[in-house]
């Protein structure tokens, strides 16, 4: 069987990014690229094409990488604070999830975040101060202080 190759049209998860030449098996790519519009066979103006596509996708990726980076230099010396219902001894009546820090962070920041983007690595059930890892790029991951309140 001799494989295929097609460029990208669309990210494609475990196969590689838009604008990237690859090599495929042709049902794979008769079945299921193709007709689902997420690639098309590579000629010689298509690889041009390719070529300007990788571009634009590193242009977009370095200036998203810089937005990040602009974002954690606000964030990381920031502590961010939330009141949740608490009972005795600190133990908070559920926990602290990551759509809670991120609706703290954009309403004492005004800086607005994916809540995919929050990682709350052990579930916060008691008050006082917390790290929380942030992934704004592949290459940006920050952590962030949450300082949780009895309130």
């Amino acid at each position: 069987m001799i494989p295929v190759k097609l460029i990208l049209r669309s990210n494609v998860d475990g196969l590689g990014k838009r604008g990237d030449v690859v090599e495929v098996a042709p049902g794979y790519a008769r079945n299921y690229l193709t007709p689902r519009g997420l690639a098309i066979p590579a000629s010689e103006g298509a690889l041009a094409q390719a070529e300007q596509m990788r571009r634009t996708r590193m242009l977009k990726d370095a200036k998203d990488r810089e937005s990040a980076e602009e974002i954690a230099k606000v964030l990381v010396p920031t502590t961010i604070t939330l009141k949740a219902r608490a009972g005795g001894g600190g133990k908070l009546f559920g926990s602290v999830s990551a759509a809670d820090v991120v609706a703290a962070i954009a309403a004492q920041t005004r800086i607005e975040i994916d809540r995919r983007k929050v990682r709350v690595t052990d579930h916060i059930k008691t008050t006082g101060e917390h790290q929380v890892q942030i992934r704004l790029h592949s290459d940006v991951e920050f952590p962030v202080t949450v300082s949780v309140a009895a309130g």
